[in-house]
């Protein structure tokens, strides 16, 4: 019997440890077209964000208006599956996944240059960073100014070497939304300069110190 009643204790606390688990994970912005909301909302996202830009010279707003593209700041985002004879289920179409959609090759290179190994891509904090080390590396690689969302996306789409050979020119579609990344970056950028002051005190600072 006492058996039993242990049993039965180990099933209640697995089912309550597996849902507070779940619970744990970040939902996207509910206004993700305005990045002081996004930052209001998720104000860890802000720090890590400017840990990134500090790290690697890539202005805030970039990063963020491709993740936005990329995963629409869904933590679990993957690609869409492969189905065969148009019906049946068969894989993704890459191995991307996270909120920065982040290839299991190109994670794993930026795991080993930068000593991450612990890194996931579906943490923010990571994903934010991985997005920095990214635009750094275009930016030596192709002379790809950092503050260039539109030519930084293309890298990020096709790889520094696609990026070199111009692959993009053949996909029109690419080079439309890379536009919409670039447009949305400026917004970003417009937008961050009329809240960054309060995000980095934090609403207890501004509570007792902006008026």
């Amino acid at each position: 019997m006492r058996k039993k009643v242990y049993k039965k204790g180990s099933i209640i606390a697995s089912a309550v440890l597996v849902s507070a688990l779940s619970g744990c994970a970040t939902p996207p912005p509910q206004s993700p077209e305005n990045i002081c909301d996004i930052f209001e909302e998720h104000n860890d996202w802000y720090h890590a964000a400017a840990d990134a830009r500090e790290r690697w010279g890539v202005p805030i707003h970039v990063p963020m208006a491709m993740m936005y593209q990329e995963s629409s700041f869904k933590h679990d985002a993957v690609p869409p599956r492969y189905y065969f004879l148009g019906f049946i289920p068969w894989g993704r179409v890459s191995s991307a996944y996270g909120y920065s959609q982040a290839k299991d090759m190109t994670w794993e290179d930026y795991q080993r240059e930068t000593g991450n190994g612990w890194a996931s891509r579906g943490d923010f904090e990571d994903a934010i960073d991985f997005m920095g080390w990214f635009i750094y590396k275009s930016y030596e690689i192709n002379g790809v100014s950092k503050w260039d969302a539109y030519a930084q996306y293309l890298n990020y789409h096709e790889g520094w070497g696609g990026y070199a050979r111009k692959s993009y020119l053949s996909k029109p579609w690419l080079v439309k939304v890379s536009k919409q990344v670039k447009s949305r970056s400026l917004k970003y950028a417009t937008q961050l300069k009329t809240c960054e002051d309060d995000l980095k005190h934090g609403w207890l600072y501004n509570l007792f110190f902006d008026w």
